[in-house]
């Protein structure tokens, strides 16, 4: 996996996590998986990844901490592509003044997020 671009997949659903790893890694992507916020800072300080996606409903740390530490702490312009359930169109609007690059509603469809992550590395 050598020059695979690097995604840091925060979620804390580990089925969905998994089913988006799978298709991801079989585009030839490097995931690194996070199931909360306070690792998913962790993993994006590591591995500087080329793209972010993240759940905004976590534990300890939410989406929106992830977004403002990303911009304003670590002060990347790396994409980053939110989820949410509908109905939360408060957050996603906090989401995009935060910085975030993209958002999908849940449930996710795996393939439209292929599409997406492919269109934002290209």
């Amino acid at each position: 996996m050598n020059g695979a671009k690097k995604i840091v997949l925060a979620e804390d659903n580990s089925m969905l996590s998994m089913l988006l790893k799978f298709k991801l890694e079989k585009e030839g992507y490097s995931l690194f998986i996070a199931e909360n916020g306070k690792k998913t800072i962790e993993l994006i300080e590591e591995h500087n990844p080329e793209l972010i996606l993240t759940d905004i409903m976590m534990p300890f740390v939410s989406g929106l901490e992830v977004i403002s530490h990303v911009r304003n702490t670590l002060n990347l312009l790396t994409p980053i592509v939110v989820f949410s359930a509908a109905g939360q169109e408060q957050i996603v609007l906090k989401a995009f003044d935060l910085g975030a690059t993209d958002f999908m509603s849940k449930p996710l469809s795996p393939n439209e997020l292929v599409l997406r992550v492919k269109r934002l590395l290209s």
